[in-house]
């Protein structure tokens, strides 16, 4: 027997924009994260995985209103894709503190440390912000490894730079097959 909530959802049907590959999100030629950029250090492969996954996670929310931005996962969860991105800017600068720099919490507070999930609202005012929030903490995170030529460096004085890439990249990597999902069960589209 299936649960009343599932009863009452809208059937989605699976869809893909691409052409070329059916399981693509985008065909080769229109994939903003191709780049004829060549990967030929440790750093420059670092940067481009993280700037790959920042892509990725714009792009499975590409299209979206505030209404769907703020569709939840299933019961009891409280992710959305907006949420996703007012964690990940969360995230971003985890990563500076993290390299020692004092940056406080954007949403989560003391008395709700999920603040980024259940403050993600299907309001126009709270996407927009999401959005200039997370790309603002991404230029900061960008000007922030920029002044560490060594990714040995141990700006915060435990970890290295490279294994707080690492760990971020890893983050992301994580968020965006929730994305997948997420953007799945709101519209239907699918792909990498």
């Amino acid at each position: 027997m299936e649960s009343i909530e599932r009863m009452n959802e809208p059937e989605v049907t699976r869809w893909t924009q691409a052409t070329v590959y059916p399981d693509m999100w985008v065909d080769p030629d229109e994939d903003p994260r191709e780049s004829d950029a060549e990967s030929v250090d440790e750093r420059s492969t670092l940067l481009d995985g993280l700037r790959h996954y920042r892509l990725t996670m714009e792009m499975k929310c590409a299209g979206l209103d505030a209404e769907q931005m703020a569709v939840r996962a299933v019961p009891p969860s409280t992710m959305s894709l907006l949420g996703l991105v007012r964690h990940m800017a969360e995230d971003e600068r985890h990563f500076r503190r993290l390299a020692g720099e004092d940056s406080p919490r954007i949403y989560r507070t003391a008395e709700d440390r999920d603040g980024d999930w259940n403050g993600a609202t299907a309001d126009p005012a709270v996407v927009e912000d999401a959005w200039r929030q997370w790309r603002a903490e991404m230029e900061l995170t960008d000007r922030f490894i920029a002044r560490f030529p060594d990714l040995g460096t141990r700006p915060g004085g435990d970890a290295q730079l490279r294994d707080i890439l690492v760990m971020q990249i890893a983050e992301y990597a994580r968020h965006c097959g929730h994305a997948d999902l997420l953007r799945e069960r709101i519209d239907g589209r699918v792909g990498q």
